[in-house]
């Protein structure tokens, strides 16, 4: 079932590199009780994941922090080192964005977000979408037809939906 606004998020582990190294950190933990946007890319370092989406939550970020968001959260089914190496090239995670990795696609699958491009080499990757979430509830969901588009999950759009 593909989640919907209105729905709980799933408690689901992501995964981002700490001090230690890789570290779970809750879905739950994340979003109780915060304004959290939560984007999502099929793959790390792929052309429109990395020239479209990621800098267009770049350009908006402080923007939504003004209309009350406390975190951006970019997710990927990719190695948490993979998106650590992804933030520090993009400047993502200077500006503040949280680039967390759903390694086996646990959180992706749950909530029906996840699709396969053998051609492409994508197998168990996240659709492209953004969404608003307030204290673990979706308010806003944005969702690409396509995987290669960035439109309506783009941050600008986002933002004007605020």
């Amino acid at each position: 079932m593909t989640i919907s606004v209105g729905d709980t998020l799933p408690d689901a582990d992501l995964i981002r590199i700490g001090s230690d190294g890789p570290e779970a950190v809750s879905v739950k933990s994340l979003t109780d009780g915060r304004k959290t946007v939560i984007f999502a890319v099929p793959g790390a370092f792929t052309p429109t994941c990395h020239s479209a989406h990621v800098p267009s939550f770049m350009r908006v970020f402080d923007q939504l922090k003004e209309k009350g968001v406390e975190d951006v959260i970019c997710v990927s089914v990719n190695d948490p080192f993979v998106m650590a190496a992804w933030g520090d090239s993009t400047g993502a995670a200077r500006a503040g964005i949280h680039m967390l990795s759903d390694a086996q696609s646990a959180f992706t699958q749950a909530i029906g977000m996840d699709f396969d491009a053998p051609p492409a080499g994508l197998i168990r990757r996240s659709k492209r979408y953004a969404m608003l979430v307030n204290d673990g509830v979706v308010r806003l969901l944005n969702v690409e037809e396509n995987p290669g588009e960035c439109e309506i999950s783009a941050g600008e759009t986002l933002l004007s939906q605020l």
